[in-house]
């Protein structure tokens, strides 16, 4: 007797996928996933982005600004 898996979609007998070799992707897998498209590394770009944005901005109208004209 098998003890029960903790994946509860595993088939009873079948290797552990901790301890298996790697599947390789299919076409499909491979198509679906390039063909979303690097959304994460824009999103991390754009939030890095607007961060410098508003540090530039604060430092205009907090420090620039009400120093005035330089004489």
């Amino acid at each position: 007797m098998t003890p029960p898996s903790s994946i509860p979609s595993a088939k009873p007998g079948a290797p552990d996928p901790d301890h298996s070799e790697p599947i390789e992707p299919t076409e499909a897998d491979l198509h679906r996933v390039v063909s979303a498209g690097p959304t994460g590394a824009f999103a991390v770009a754009g939030v890095a982005t607007a961060i410098v944005v508003l540090i530039y901005l604060a430092f205009w109208f907090f420090i620039h600004v009400p120093r005035g004209m330089v004489q």
